[in-house]
């Protein structure tokens, strides 16, 4: 997995125009979307929302490696301009996005790292934005540590869950975004009802909204 990516999870809804116009029309218009999407990054996925949240109705997730310092500028300015064209029909409701880059605390990468780029999608996708408190920053380095063996050690004990940490320092109102690949939804709530008990969680400061999807094909969005 390329070390330094550029990810944006971005959320839509489908306007009133949208559900007023006849079924052959908004399918041609889910073609477009489709199709117009997968060009605007090295990677896309697209997830359904609607019904595990009431407020949005999929996902797309786009994916750029970072080989140069303008990518972002790049991607996100020809990304605005497309969507310009979706608009009639839909509209965005939340974007998450950051950059990835070697963790502080795990020591090499992981079987457990999501790949934008390479593998099989899981069939459930959870993500979040996340941000700690400022005594969490205070504190030693070794003393972060600790406490994060303890949270690294918890969730290898769940291997079939995969991971995928953006950092977002300085560019949006949180510091991080998580996100998760699962095959199995209430293993991973297991999971997250074992992390509230460890002493980290004592530095958390938010973790929501959670936006939980179920991944789609190009096909299976569109028909």
């Amino acid at each position: 997995m390329a070390e330094r990516q550029l990810n944006l999870y971005a959320t839509y809804t489908y306007t009133d125009s949208y559900w007023a116009a006849p079924e052959a029309d908004r399918r041609v218009f889910r073609q477009k979307l489709a199709a117009e999407a997968q060009t605007l990054s090295q990677a896309t996925q697209f997830y359904s929302l609607f019904p595990a949240r009431s407020d949005t109705d999929f996902l797309i997730w786009s994916a750029w490696v970072m080989e140069e310092t303008g990518v972002t500028a790049e991607a996100f300015s020809r990304y605005g301009e497309v969507a310009e064209g979706w608009r009639h029909f839909i509209r965005p409701v939340q974007t998450l996005w950051g950059y990835t880059r070697v963790s502080t605390y795990a020591r090499g990468k992981s079987e457990q790292d999501m790949d934008p780029f390479e593998g099989e999608r899981g069939t459930y996708f959870i993500a979040y934005p996340f941000s700690k408190t400022k005594e969490w920053y205070l504190m030693s380095m070794d003393a972060r540590q600790g406490q994060m063996n303890e949270h690294i050690k918890l969730g290898k004990q769940f291997p079939e869950i995969k991971q995928l940490l953006l950092y977002s320092f300085g560019i949006q109102d949180h510091e991080f975004i998580v996100a998760y690949e699962t095959e199995d939804l209430p293993k991973f709530s297991d999971l997250v009802y074992q992390l509230r008990s460890t002493e980290a969680r004592r530095h958390t400061l938010l973790d929501t909204p959670i936006v939980t999807g179920i991944h789609r094909t190009v096909e299976e969005f569109v028909r």
